[in-house]
């Protein structure tokens, strides 16, 4: 599916089809485990300029859509996407890589060092301008007022992206731990692939991103700090998918302590499923953004009842501090 598009998207706003094309074809980037990478180089090329080019638009308010991967990020984005409002980039690694060579978790432009948390000192002013003036372009190309940027690891980088966008809006999603630990296993299964003696998978390039969560972040997670050899040595998915899970929950917790609400608000993916119009009022109100029936229509129309997956053993080293998350986060 071309830029998340499908005859129901076209149907719904025909008009979004070219903003969607538009995001997808010069902002976005080709990740590792895609096809279609030969475009990387053009989209490259075309960040560039923007970069250099005069503020064609001024950014206000940008949406951010954090959590953990296979939360419904991705379909969150999509219906906020029909807003008239809106322009929608899914996961524009390329921007924020362009802007910063130090960020790739999953080696899909570099094999060089990266850094899971950001902080307002690798904001440069010079980053700063070249953020604003490409993402001004994005909304003068796309004829957007606002944009909404899904990219689940930012939730780790709040004080980066607020020392660049100070008036950011982040929204928070959430899901059930287990279903999203099913549903890594199952991205992972389906979309992994040896290229050239590599494996790419969920976990980036042979394990790249597995090792930055390791050596970056489980060692500054109070609950696995006296665990750590211990989580080094998982190698079973849905133990690599839970201490994940874990990590960022509990940053996503932290970030809910430390910005005011009108900064950062927490959503659970159940509540889309379930109460999809009381929810998307919700998110709209929170985003300053009016209520708009395509945004509800589509949404009615793309949802599907959620299950719930079984819970399975994790080791012993996370079993605990899992089903403590699971309770923090208002799941049991």
């Amino acid at each position: 599916m071309i830029a998340q598009l499908d005859s129901h998207y076209i149907r719904t706003r025909p008009i979004k089809t070219l903003s969607r094309l538009i995001s997808y074809t010069f902002f976005e980037g080709r990740p590792l485990t895609t096809r279609g990478r030969w475009i990387n180089p053009l989209v490259f090329s075309f960040l560039k300029a923007a970069a250099k080019t005069p503020l064609l638009k001024k950014v206000i308010k940008p949406i951010f859509i954090l959590g953990t991967g296979r939360s419904g990020t991705t379909i969150l984005g999509r219906i906020l996407s029909m807003h008239p409002e809106v322009g929608f980039l899914n996961e524009p690694k390329a921007i924020w890589h362009y802007l910063y060579p130090f960020e790739d978790l999953i080696g899909n432009y570099s094999r060089g060092a990266a850094n899971y948390r950001l902080g307002p000192g690798e904001a440069s002013q010079d980053l700063v301008e070249k953020a604003h003036r490409i993402y001004g372009a994005y909304l003068f190309s796309t004829f957007s007022n606002r944009i909404v940027d899904k990219y689940p690891e930012l939730i780790f980088r709040i004080p980066f992206v607020k020392a660049i966008f100070p008036d950011a809006k982040f929204l928070f999603l959430v899901r059930n731990g287990w279903n999203t630990c099913h549903s890594i296993m199952k991205w992972s299964k389906n979309r992994s692939s040896e290229v050239d003696h590599e494996r790419h998978d969920w976990w980036g390039v042979n394990n790249r991103k597995w090792k930055l969560i390791v050596s970056q972040l489980v060692l500054n997670e109070p609950r696995f700090f006296m665990k750590h050899q211990d989580i080094a040595a998982l190698t079973r998915q849905v133990d690599m998918a839970a201490v994940e899970w874990i990590i960022t929950m509990q940053e996503g917790l932290r970030a809910l302590s430390t910005y005011p609400a009108e900064t950062i608000q927490m959503l659970r993916y159940e509540d889309l499923l379930s109460q999809p119009k009381e929810f998307l009022s919700v998110i709209l109100d929170f985003c300053e953004l009016g209520n708009d029936a395509k945004v509800f229509e589509f949404a009615l129309k793309s949802l599907k009842p959620g299950r719930f997956n079984n819970s399975v053993d994790l080791h012993p080293a996370i079993q605990a501090e899992f089903m403590e998350t699971m309770h923090d986060m208002g799941y049991l």
